[in-house]
């Protein structure tokens, strides 16, 4: 903990943060991606064409106005964003967000950062999974979806223990078909646009159909921001990353922009070519979840339908690879620090990959998404839990922008393997030449980030901000035994 990093437990766990960064430390994690590759897993763990499934909910939310929330939501996520790039170059270490709560906010909020991370990054791979194998299943009937499930787990699990370069190589490869599917939709859409002309004009997916509602378009957006989840996992690698902090906020940064420019190119043409109005949309809400494919289907035919099914149905296991190496790096860096059990601290000589820590995520997401996949209300349970994990963890990352920028680092305190108590200077956000915290970047940018969260926490289901707060309680019944543990041997710490 910043301030009191030079002795005791938590100076241990610095020190050990610290030389499992160096890419040559026996036993550390090994800097070997390249901004390409960080690049991959952003996308991989989003993918590219995420508004598939919540097209038509959000086209009748909305009231035809679909392109304006991506636009919307994507200058909502960018506070995330931004927060994360300050906060990757005070401590750039694996494990994210519990990483910078931990300088930021101290020992236990990093903690809750941690344990709340955890729902996220531990069942986000388990949606996807289950959507890999729900979607398998409907091009191979015969082949339950729960087996198709399992399968794409340990296929996945396979290459994550292979070694990070390896998942990356690949990642890219599934990356790449899934952007050559999204272009061959893109130039079908424009050239049945050009022939037919856009039913309700070229305009529609912007101003809505029937006038433009500000208050449909927003609440629209609480469900368009979990379209981003996934982004985030690029800093879990800050340690794997070549070039330092600094090429980690850059591909988080490119990844938003990107994942942002994607998703309202494809809305916006999908929402052109739609048979079907809002309004009508609105009043059948079972067809809303297969708008998308039906809409291509209509406009262009079976053959594109069943093409962005496929590339969904294998984007969606190797977004879960991405999540599921993120997971791994989560828990590696608490067993570091003492927080999980330290059989997780271990890498792989030969690989480089933190081989146990990847198992045990492995192993939980793959109860959580066979254990679904077996429900037939499997899909709708995860995915009402799976979203208040990340929310609560960004909450604490805008939060850890404050502690660090305008308290902790003012008073001296330094981030492990930092020189100074504030980020860098320039655009992206960081102190001025003084040292001296931006109104803008260090306190505007995260408390416009805070109120979105909780906006979006607001508008979740009962069901998620129970599971949510039950999983919350279990975290701070953890902590309260690890203190208590340590009061007992005269190790706590605050």
């Amino acid at each position: 903990m910043p301030g009191t990093s030079g002795s005791g437990a938590d100076g241990a766990a610095h020190g050990g943060a610290e030389k499992g960064a160096d890419s040559g430390a026996p036993g550390g994690l090994r800097r070997t991606l390249t901004f390409r590759d960080l690049l991959v897993y952003g996308l991989l763990f989003i993918a590219p064409m995420a508004p598939v499934g919540i097209f038509g909910t959000l086209q009748a939310r909305s009231h035809g106005a679909v392109t304006v929330v991506y636009l919307v939501a994507t200058v909502a996520m960018a506070c995330t964003a931004s927060s994360y790039a300050q906060m990757v170059r005070v401590a750039p270490r694996a494990g994210s967000v519990y990483a910078y709560a931990r300088v930021g906010l101290g020992e236990g909020a990093g903690f809750v950062a941690g344990w709340m991370a955890m729902l996220d990054y531990l069942l986000i791979p388990a949606v996807a999974y289950l959507f890999s194998g729900i979607a398998l299943h409907a091009l191979v009937p015969a082949v339950h979806p729960w087996v198709w499930t399992a399968l794409a787990v340990v296929v996945t699990t396979l290459l994550n223990l292979a070694g990070v370069r390896t998942a990356a190589r690949v990642g890219f490869a599934v990356l790449a078909m899934e952007i050559v599917v999204l272009a061959v939709f893109v130039v079908s859409a424009v050239v049945v646009l050009v022939a037919h002309g856009a039913p309700r004009g070229w305009a529609a997916p912007l101003t809505g159909e029937g006038g433009f509602s500000a208050g449909a378009v927003l609440s629209a957006v609480s469900v368009a921001v979990l379209s981003y989840l996934g982004f985030d996992a690029i800093a879990s690698f800050a340690e794997e990353a070549g070039g330092g902090p600094d090429r980690v906020a850059r591909a988080l940064l490119t990844c938003l922009v990107v994942a942002g420019v994607l998703f309202a190119v494809q809305t916006y043409l999908a929402a052109l070519l739609m048979p079907m109005s809002a309004a009508d949309l609105a009043a059948r809400p079972a067809e809303q979840g297969t708008a998308f494919y039906a809409t291509v289907d209509s406009a262009v035919g079976r053959w594109l339908r069943d093409l962005v099914a496929v590339s969904k149905a294998v984007g969606a296991a190797f977004a879960a690879l991405a999540g599921q190496a993120a997971a791994g790096r989560l828990l590696f860096a608490m067993a570091r620090d003492r927080r999980l059990p330290g059989a997780m601290s271990k890498v792989d000589a030969a690989s480089g990959a933190p081989r146990r820590a990847l198992l045990g995520a492995a192993l939980v997401t793959l109860v959580a998404a066979v254990g679904a996949a077996r429900r037939d209300d499997g899909l709708d349970l995860l995915s009402s839990i799976v979203n208040v994990g990340a929310l609560t963890a960004f909450g604490l990352l805008h939060a850890s922008v404050l502690g660090w920028f305008w308290f902790r680092g003012r008073r001296g305190d330094r981030g492990p393997g930092r020189s100074r108590a504030t980020g860098d200077g320039g655009a992206d956000g960081g102190g001025g030449r003084d040292g001296a915290p931006s109104v803008l970047w260090h306190a505007g940018v995260p408390l416009l980030g805070l109120a979105v969260v909780i906006a979006v926490v607001v508008e979740a289901s009962a069901t998620a901000q129970l599971v949510g707060g039950v999983w919350l309680g279990a975290g701070l019944v953890v902590l309260a035994v690890q203190y208590g543990g340590r009061a007992r041997t005269g190790g706590a710490r605050g």
